[in-house]
């Protein structure tokens, strides 16, 4: 199979880490995370969202388009947990929204992004996990990160309005929508199974049929 480069996209909670994890080693595909233990303003942010929004985004934004290219220049194939284009389409226009980025602060990140953007080479697919809104808190809570206790399912279905409208209009590449509320890819090796021959039917052109 030639080089590819695939994108794992998806609302907090949908499963997008532990699918970019699983697919990395069934495939042997180079994998890369978000950059959250290792980020010196995540502390800071969530202390105080209106006073450090725009410093976090800007170093999501370096932070991811370095990974983009590091992963691109692999002669790997590779998945990366999350894509840079969230971070502008859907989180930095939450934090706006909800008063935690300024409009002057706002309209610069998005300069800057668009700029970085441009740049960056067109992945091979995106692969969009949708979950409803019940199930994400669930996880969420299941999973009992202490940088999670604050989420709130009205933040979520916010975060999943604009996923709506991001991914109704994205054309860099190819999207594969995948449900993952009756998909356990971490306990159930046929649910990998299922969940890895739909992306590599996407990759070689396949027509999808409706799940």
């Amino acid at each position: 199979m030639p080089k590819r480069l695939i994108l794992v996209a998806g609302n907090i909670g949908s499963g997008k880490t532990s699918l970019t994890k699983r697919i990395g080693e069934r495939l042997g595909w180079c994998t890369a995370y978000e950059s959250v233990a290792d980020n010196p303003y995540l502390p800071d942010f969530y202390a105080n969202m209106r006073q450090w929004s725009f410093h976090l985004q800007v170093y999501f934004l370096g932070h991811r388009a370095q990974q983009h290219l590091d992963m691109w220049e692999n002669p790997c194939s590779a998945i990366i947990d999350r894509s840079i284009y969230e971070d502008a389409f859907i989180f930095a226009r939450a934090l706006y929204q909800m008063g935690n980025l300024s409009e002057l602060d706002y309209k610069s990140y998005k300069r800057v992004f668009d700029l970085v953007v441009k740049g960056l080479p067109s992945p091979s697919l995106l692969v969009y996990l949708k979950a409803p809104v019940p199930l994400l808190m669930d996880r969420i809570h299941r999973r009992a990160l202490e940088m999670e206790t604050s989420i709130s399912s009205d933040y979520l279905t916010l975060l999943d309005s604009f996923y709506q409208d991001w991914i109704g209009n994205f054309d860099i590449c190819p999207v594969l929508t995948i449900h993952t509320d009756d998909l356990d890819f971490v306990n159930q090796p046929s649910h990998l199974d299922t969940v890895v021959q739909r992306i590599q039917d996407k990759l070689a052109g396949k027509e999808e049929l409706v799940f």
